[in-house]
């Protein structure tokens, strides 16, 4: 139903019988939660050998006892899985323990309070500012907003960030010293950067010498079909364009092993890898090597992860797709609803009436449906249209997911019907 070209009198019987299925709902005393994109317990269980693979594992012959102080840069079996899957040289990567998310909040302390590669550190500067592709992901801007970091939104396509507002952005304005990007399966929208936008943001005119690419490839090896999405080489890129040292690359084992255990990594240029390690040296003695032994010897290998996240997309795919039919179901040909079909990663993007989506949440909400909160995949919390909403499926099950398509359903149609017949009146 095209819902605008309807009379005043289709819309408010339409409302009605929304209204009906919704007070019905109430009854239910619903409580399902798909705000975050955590695995589910079956995913978790892929790795359960973890826990005691340790048991009947022994020490790597010559190597450095992983029980014992040291190794900053984490264990080498680890650092070489990590660079097969990024594309680098293992002596570029840094394995640390289970958040990447600490590792970018930690990299973005280090470069507010000490510069980076000899630069003036940001925090004596008059005014920073990061680049945030939006919609994006939430706690990229809170970390960045908690150094007291200016947030500017940029929009993003199909292809990535738009490129041209990013260029004209960083050319002409040397307080803007990064730009967060999740270049793989993005974080809601599902959207892959395409090889043009990686070549721009590696070549592009910088005011700031400093400038960095927080490059967090969080689902580099998360397809949800065989047929895979390529990601091209930002490294391969800088080197190409002479600006080795402006991507800082960050990925983890938290959605391929277990989230509360993982390996996370950062990847750069050798001068980069140097120049964290400097400061690390003041922060620890060495992360959990123990941890990661268990890891290197349960994944074996970059092709053993590839084998491992198969078995991940076996079984989220089809909550993935019992989201998307639904939907299509509902509102293919309407005009209040349109939503991404991801390739792989862990949301679905979901697109209400402009001006509807908080009331979209609050219905949610009351009916025992927990979502994200709308704005937070814009900086400050601000969807300026009212619009997005995140849907992460991965940690339900399937009559969960029945109950919560029903609710989102009843609830869109809900707040939509009520804007439209109010701008009729």
């Amino acid at each position: 139903m095209i819902y605008k070209d309807q009379t005043k009198e289709v819309l408010e019987n339409e409302l009605k019988i929304e209204k009906g299925i919704y007070e019905g709902i109430l009854k239910e005393n619903v409580s399902i939660d798909i705000s975050r994109g955590k695995p589910c317990s079956e995913q978790l269980d892929l790795s359960n050998e973890l826990m005691s693979i340790l048991s009947t594992t022994v020490l790597p012959a010559g190597a450095a006892d992983v029980r014992n102080y040291g190794g900053l840069e984490g264990l080498m079996a680890m650092r070489e899985i990590f660079a097969d899957i990024l594309g680098v040289k293992p002596n570029q990567v840094i394995a640390g323990d289970n958040s990447s998310l600490k590792m970018m909040y930690d990299t973005v302390q280090s470069c507010m309070q000490f510069g980076t590669l000899g630069s003036t550190p940001w925090n004596k500067l008059d005014k920073v500012k990061f680049l945030c592709p939006s919609p994006g992901y939430d706690r990229h801007f809170t970390v960045a907003s908690a150094f007291g970091i200016e947030l500017v939104t940029v929009p993003i396509n199909e292809f990535g960030p738009v490129m041209d507002i990013v260029e004209a952005l960083v050319v002409s304005d040397a307080s803007i010293k990064g730009i967060w990007c999740v270049p793989k399966y993005s974080n809601p929208t599902g959207v892959t950067f395409s090889d043009e936008v990686v070549e721009r943001l590696a070549k592009m005119e910088c005011a700031a010498d400093d400038f960095r690419i927080f490059w967090d490839n969080a689902y580099i090896v998360h397809d949800l079909y065989d047929e895979k999405v390529t990601l091209k080489n930002i490294y391969n890129s800088c080197v190409n364009a002479e600006t080795t040292d402006r991507v800082f690359m960050f990925a983890s084992t938290s959605k391929i092993t277990l989230p509360g255990a993982g390996v996370a990594c950062f990847a750069g240029s050798e001068a980069n890898v140097a120049d964290i390690i400097s400061r690390m040296k003041f922060q620890t003695i060495g992360p959990n090597k123990v941890n990661q032994l268990a890891h290197a010897q349960f994944l074996k290998d970059a092709d053993g992860v590839r084998a491992l996240m198969k078995k991940h997309a076996d079984i989220i795919r089809p909550k993935f797709q019992a989201i998307i039919n639904v939907l299509e179901d509902e509102f293919r040909d309407s005009d209040i609803a349109s939503w991404s079909n991801p390739l792989g990663g862990y949301f679905i993007s979901y697109n209400v009436m402009t001006g509807c989506a908080k009331r979209v949440y609050e219905l949610c909400k009351k009916a025992g449906l927990v979502i994200t909160t709308v704005g937070d995949t814009y900086p400050y919390g601000r969807d300026d249209r009212d619009s997005n909403i995140r849907i992460a499926p991965t940690c339900t099950n399937t009559n969960e997911l029945d109950k919560a398509c029903q609710i989102l359903v009843c609830s869109t149609k809900i707040a939509c019907l009520e804007k439209i017949v109010s701008e009729n009146e």
